[in-house]
Parts: structure tokens; sequence; C-alpha cells
């Protein structure tokens, strides 16, 4: 079944790892509104995919993880309140989808991770970045308004003060500069980054799937304002995980000293 209704979004499920490619390398993986409606397309699909433990974003070829939004539509599709109102909400959507997902997500990023390419990588919970990306939201040079959420995420990834140089100066961070201020997890070698990501998607997908689950909705809830926060959904998500056949699978494998065989159930 074809899962991507444009051809410059391609999925791609690879034993336990789903592969979502941002395939517009001609404009450097810029996403277009057919590609915003496609990833939603594609991250429901996997979160619905029990197969499916893990989840890699990347950009096609090496210029590239997603260079932004495709300014060439912006004459058309974000020219006036009602037009911008309706890209808002498709690009949303995806975005929204990509977080509530219910799997691990990586983002894979090599090349130019700008604007809207920062937006999904936050997007994502782990970033590995190749040696010599560069990063960036350039919305001071376009004089386009940030949402809020857009902005919080960033501001719970990075803090306040570096949240606040990054929309300032509009500028672009290189690789050292966006892990010393956590924007990234983790720092490779271009030449090793397919091989690191694949290792750390296959390590997660490995271990147990209502555990490794139940720390991303208590993670999510955690940076919420307190009153905000599903207490009952987070004790429910942890006595999921002791009432498990993985946590008796779990303890019976350490006793006998073998690795687990997880179901997810």
């Amino acid at each position: 079944m074809t899962i991507s209704k444009t051809e410059k979004m391609i999925a791609h499920k690879d034993g336990a790892i789903g592969w979502v490619t941002f395939n517009n390398p001609a404009r450097r993986n810029a996403v277009s509104m057919a590609m915003w409606e496609a990833l939603s397309d594609i991250m429901r699909d996997y979160a619905a995919d029990d197969s499916i433990r893990v989840i890699v974003l990347k950009g096609a070829g090496d210029k590239a993880f997603v260079s932004g939004a495709d300014i060439s539509e912006f004459e058309e599709k974000r020219s006036s309140p009602e037009t911008t109102a309706a890209y808002h909400k498709v690009s949303g959507k995806a975005q929204q989808d990509l977080r509530v997902a219910g799997k691990p997500t990586i983002a894979m990023i090599r090349g130019y991770c700008i604007g809207g390419g920062v937006a999904v990588a936050l997007g994502c919970d782990l970033r590995i970045a190749a040696e010599g990306s560069k990063f960036g939201v350039p919305a001071a040079k376009l004089g386009l308004g940030y949402e809020f959420e857009g902005v919080k995420r960033l501001v719970d990834v990075v803090g306040p003060a570096f949240a606040k140089e990054i929309f300032y100066t509009a500028r672009q961070f290189s690789t050292a500069e966006a892990l010393a201020m956590g924007l990234v997890n983790r720092v490779v070698p271009e030449a090793e980054l397919e091989a690191c990501v694949r290792e750390t998607a296959s390590g997660i997908a490995a271990n147990a799937p209502l555990t490794v689950g139940s720390i991303k909705t208590l993670v999510d809830e955690a940076v919420k304002d307190a009153a905000a926060r599903d207490m009952a959904l987070c004790r429910q998500v942890v006595e999921r995980c002791f009432a498990s056949e993985d946590y008796v699978e779990g303890r019976t494998a350490f006793m006998e000293k073998r690795k687990p065989a997880f179901k997810g159930r």
C-alpha cells in the first residue's frame, strides 16, 4: 500500500524501523503543503502499525535535512490571512501527528536544518546530526510570525536565552553550537551518521515498547504546566508496564542471562 500521496515524501518500513524521507533535493528538501499532508498520512500509518517501534526522519541527498517551508508556494498559499490560516492548519496537523505518534522518533540530520526543518526536528524525540550541518530559524529575515507552540518547543529544548538568540539573530548555527545549546543530542562524522542512527534505532526497538512508550508519555506530560498534566494517564502507562507480559519476559530473561524478546504486550 502506498502511504504517501506525493513522490516528494517517501515511507519505507525496514523491520521495526519506519523511515520517512523528505524527497525534494532540488529545493534542499523544502516542504510543500502536499508534503505536510503526506507527513500526516505517514505518521498515522506508522502509529497504527504495531510492527513499527521506532520512526526515523531524514532528508534525501547530502545537502539538507529540511531547509524550511517551500517559499515558492507562499504567494499562492500564504499571501493572505485566509490562505495563511489554511496553510498553518495543514502544517500544524502534520507536526501534531509527528509528536503524538506514540513511538520514539529520531531526526537524522545532514546538511541544512532551517526554519520548518528545525520545527520538524524539534517534533522528534532525538536529534542526531552529522558534522557540518547548519541550523537556523530565519523568520526575522522574512517578516514571519511564529506560532506559540513552535516557540515553546524550542524553549523547552534549548531554554529561553538560546531560543531568543536563535530567533533574534536569524543566523545559522554550527553543529558545535547546536550541541552546546542542547538543540541536538549528538554530533557524529558525516560518514558515520546513518550507521549511528540505525544502531540507536535498533537498540531502542529491541527494548520493551511499553516501557519506552511510557517514558515518552511521562516526559511529554512533565514539560507541561502542572495544572495541565494528566496524572491519571501517567499512572496508567506505568501500571500497564508492570501488568504486561513483557515485564515477566524481562525478569525471566535477566535471570536466564539471555536477551529478552519483547512483544509490546
